[in-house]
């Protein structure tokens, strides 16, 4: 803590408890923001676990599934029948402001809503096994999208967090203690200047009846 370096006046003194109060505001804004930014962030890291065990068990069944499929295969059959997808998506990304945080929001739009579509390919000539690959993978597609979104949101939400954690750890232990001491400095030698005041004036008082009594 630190006296700011003010002139003891009693407009300084006026100034200086009009931001005291604005500091005091504007700590307990922020101190909200925090809280909510936080409670915010731990839900989406909560989502985010899940997210992310739903996403790789998903990937890890489907890659056993390729590896099965690798293996009864050719991989020139294997890349033939993955090589010309039938379904396309459209990705939009928009943006949601979260407490002032503009976080990701990821929109999709398949070509078609032909859940067969995602075989590339026909059944004929392959294993059954790369049709479980491509069925987990289609399905787990969606999660993958949500996944990066509350990624990116967390990431996005925890360099606001410390933002915020800075500003009020600023005013609640420099600025404000500051600004208080200041005016107790400055209301402790306005009292001190009124109190010479009518010091001297109480002299010049005595002087004056003195005078007249003779």
């Amino acid at each position: 803590m630190a006296r700011l370096n003010v002139n003891p006046t009693r407009m300084e003194l006026t100034n200086l408890k009009k931001k005291l109060a604005s500091a005091r505001r504007g700590h307990k804004l922020l101190k909200d923001k925090r809280d909510e930014l936080m409670r915010r962030f731990m839900d989406m890291v909560r989502e985010n676990q899940q997210l992310r065990q739903e996403v790789e068990a998903a990937v890890r069944q489907a890659n056993a599934h390729i590896a099965v499929a690798g293996s009864v295969m050719q991989n020139a059959q294997l890349e033939t029948a993955l090589m010309l997808p039938k379904q396309e998506l459209e990705l939009e990304i928009g943006e949601q402001n979260v407490m002032s945080v503009n976080i990701p929001v990821f929109s999709t739009k398949f070509k078609t809503d032909n859940s067969s579509d995602i075989y590339s390919y026909g059944t004929a000539f392959t294993s059954c096994d790369l049709d479980e690959a491509v069925r987990y993978l289609s399905e787990i597609f969606p999660k993958m999208l949500r996944l990066a979104e509350v990624e990116k949101s967390c990431q996005l939400l925890a360099d606001e967090i410390e933002k915020t954690r800075r500003r009020v750890n600023a005013l609640e232990h420099i600025m404000i203690p500051d600004y208080e001491d200041t005016i107790k400095y400055i209301t402790m030698k306005l009292s001190e200047n009124e109190r010479s005041t009518a010091t001297g004036l109480m002299k010049v008082k005595d002087m004056v009846l003195t005078k007249k009594r003779r």
